[in-house]
């Protein structure tokens, strides 16, 4: 495989243009003031599906259709949100898809996935033994494996998100993304970087998965203790090899931690000011903001609010704690 150029990103652009909605990039007073710069949230929370994903997952079933690969069976592994997406547009292509889950998946991305009659398999301890599981199950079943952020059709589906903020907001100075397998970021970081290489990319990880910190600091992909977090869909280590890793190493500009206060306060306050319901993998750029973590220089900065597939006791819990 080989990293997604600009061009595969405009490509994917065409290709999602008649299921993904444009995000809403929304100005959000309370967190301008509280960082002291303008402030914008990118709600990808209000997009098919509740989340980003569905931007990569659209993307490439089109691709495989195109390149005359309708009759396939999609394997996946997922924390929640990639399994929604792509039993969704498998679905509306008459494509089988199998998805296997850790067993602790938030219940709203479980029942979504079966809504759209994917082979769920939520039987896994965690993320990565729900991505061997399924890469067993593909080689077996001779069907084809979807990483949720190693495969360029999916990166480039997220760049089109990046496409959106450059035509929305050509001033902007930083985007935050949060951080996980590192899909979203890579490809915001292609379709910004070619055309305003002067746009910083920040990337924001969960303390409790520092896969990225500890792998750049290393100078390659790292395995990591994963910790429980509330930022469920972004744990779990990177595949070997991931495309992601050299695409960030070469593009992002800096990768930060915030921890699990900080991401509660984050879902906390969006609920509060922003009257926006977010869940944990989709907050660390507003948590690190809110933590001063960003650091200085960049006044117009975009903060993406990736997914609202959030439990409703887990988000009980968080708002009365």
């Amino acid at each position: 495989m080989t990293a997604p150029s600009l061009h595969d990103v405009h490509l994917a652009r065409r290709r999602v243009a008649s299921v993904a909605r444009p995000t809403a990039l929304v100005a959000s007073a309370w967190l301008s003031d509280a960082a002291g710069r303008d402030v914008r949230l990118a709600l990808e929370t209000q997009q098919v599906t509740h989340s980003f994903k569905i931007r990569g997952a659209v993307n490439l079933v089109a691709a495989l259709r195109e390149r005359g690969g309708s009759d396939v069976h999609l394997v996946t592994a997922s924390a929640g949100n990639h399994g929604v997406a792509l039993a969704c547009a498998a679905a509306s292509a008459g494509v089988p898809a199998t998805v296997f889950t850790p067993t602790n998946a938030p219940v709203t991305k479980l029942r979504a996935i079966a809504s759209y009659g994917a082979d769920l398999r939520a039987e896994a301890r965690d993320y990565d033994d729900a991505e061997a599981r399924a890469l067993a199950y593909a080689g077996e079943h001779a069907a084809t494996y979807v990483s949720p952020y190693n495969h360029p059709d999916i990166i480039a589906g997220a760049g089109t998100l990046g496409l959106e903020l450059i035509d929305v907001w050509p001033e902007l100075d930083v985007v935050l993304v949060p951080v996980g397998g590192g899909g979203l970021i890579s490809g915001i970081a292609i379709a910004i970087k070619a055309t305003r290489p002067a746009v910083r990319i920040v990337g924001v990880e969960a303390e409790n998965n520092p896969v990225f910190a500890r792998s750049l600091e290393a100078g390659r992909i790292t395995h990591v203790e994963v910790r429980p977090t509330i930022a469920d869909g972004l744990s779990g280590n990177l595949e070997a090899g991931s495309l992601t890793f050299d695409i960030v190493r070469e593009l992002v500009d800096d990768m930060i931690a915030v921890g699990e206060v900080d991401l509660r306060r984050a879902i906390r306050d969006l609920v509060a000011h922003d009257h926006v319901v977010a869940e944990g993998g989709a907050v660390p750029a507003v948590a690190a903001l809110l933590a001063g973590k960003v650091g200085v220089g960049g006044e117009r900065v975009a903060a993406i609010v990736s997914g609202s597939n959030i439990d409703l006791d887990t988000l009980i819990e968080v708002l009365t704690a």
